[in-house]
């Protein structure tokens, strides 16, 4: 069984669970996934 996982849904997931889990972060966690998401297409994988 061959699993392979890419980093923006994985991160996605995680997000959506804190989300749930502590909706205060909110704010933190979509600012953190916007810089990073913004410095990728930036700069390239």
């Amino acid at each position: 069984m061959n699993l392979h996982l890419s980093i923006g849904p994985l991160v996605s997931l995680i997000a959506g669970i804190l989300i749930l889990v502590m909706p205060r972060l909110l704010n933190t966690i979509v600012a953190v996934y916007l810089i990073i998401i913004g410095l990728l297409g930036l700069f390239g994988r």
